[in-house]
């Protein structure tokens, strides 16, 4: 899928109970569900295509750097990629409440948009 198929989104998903990748949790990072729900669908991870980590500056002027997100773009098994982030330490209330979110989809060409 070329960028300009891709779309932003920014809202957060619902992980499925009983389906986190616990692999990842033995090497420090989250657990990255393998179903979610979004906007009441249900998506299931199909292969993870990439893993990132979001830094930030230390907001009391140390010049200290710490790690805000853990990022994995995904493909479906219904063939959509998707960005989804990990938010490490939540700042606002809409954080705190949910720790997953969906950035980006890139849907496939027959799914609409």
């Amino acid at each position: 899928m070329t960028e300009g198929d891709t779309r932003f989104v920014g809202e957060p998903i619902e992980p499925v109970a009983g389906t986190v990748d616990v692999d990842r949790m033995a090497v420090g990072e989250p657990g990255l569900p393998q179903r979610f729900v979004w906007r009441g669908e249900q998506h299931e991870v199909a292969a993870v295509l990439e893993t990132g980590k979001r830094y930030g500056d230390c907001s009391h002027g140390s010049g200290e750097r710490y790690l805000r997100a853990h990022t994995y773009r995904i493909r479906t098994k219904s063939g959509d990629e998707m960005k989804l982030s990990f938010v490490r330490r939540p700042r606002s209330a809409s954080e705190r409440r949910h720790r997953w979110w969906l950035q980006t989809i890139a849907r496939r060409p027959d799914c609409g948009s």
